[in-house]
């Protein structure tokens, strides 16, 4: 339903899963994991697989930190957008990437919750993409000591939120790891 012309394909955006900006996420491990599942499932099913790497003054490029999570493993024919905002629309290759490729429709997973992952959503959403948010595949640091709620409840209130969004010509949602089909509509 997207409402670019001629974008008939999905992609898995995999977002700012980096060694430093995962290391005291909420339920690391599950989320991780299934970020794997994604990303083996996105391959079989020709899915392109879309990297994004978030850079800062305390996450430098080539640094530790900035490193995909061990666990995963870029394919090096898959591409890799550094950002340096939240949304990662702004300022990047990403939607010249995903046009030449046929993309109107983004699976999105990733860190963080409540800032990079809402802000692509939102790019996204607005640009005129279908949007899909999956529900067990992004985290967020505990944040409550500053004022936000637990963790658990930021992405339960982000899971709830998506599912609701609307707009003319395109869909959000909400969907768990084992629902996901990047060849079907959600």
């Amino acid at each position: 339903m997207t409402t670019l012309a001629d974008r008939p394909r999905s992609a898995l955006l995999v977002i700012d899963v980096q060694t430093k900006v995962v290391a005291k996420g909420y339920a690391r491990e599950s989320v991780v994991a299934n970020i794997g599942k994604l990303v083996l499932k996105a391959r079989r099913e020709d899915a392109p697989v879309i990297w994004v790497q978030h850079f800062s003054d305390d996450l430098a490029r080539g640094s530790d930190g900035w490193r995909i999570v061990p666990e995963l493993d870029p394919a090096d024919t898959e591409p890799l957008i550094e950002k340096r905002y939240g949304d990662a629309f702004e300022d990047t290759a990403l939607e010249s990437m995903l046009a030449g490729l046929g993309v109107g429709r983004l699976v999105v997973a990733g860190a963080q919750t409540d800032a990079c992952i809402r802000a692509t959503l939102h790019g996204a959403f607005v640009r005129g993409y279908d949007a899909i948010l999956v529900a067990d595949a992004h985290t967020t640091d505990d944040l409550s000591a500053w004022g936000a709620p637990p963790p658990g409840q930021v992405i339960a209130h982000t899971n709830m939120y998506w599912k609701y969004q609307t707009a003319p010509g395109r869909t959000a949602g909400v969907v768990k790891t084992e629902a996901v089909d990047f060849g079907a509509s959600f």
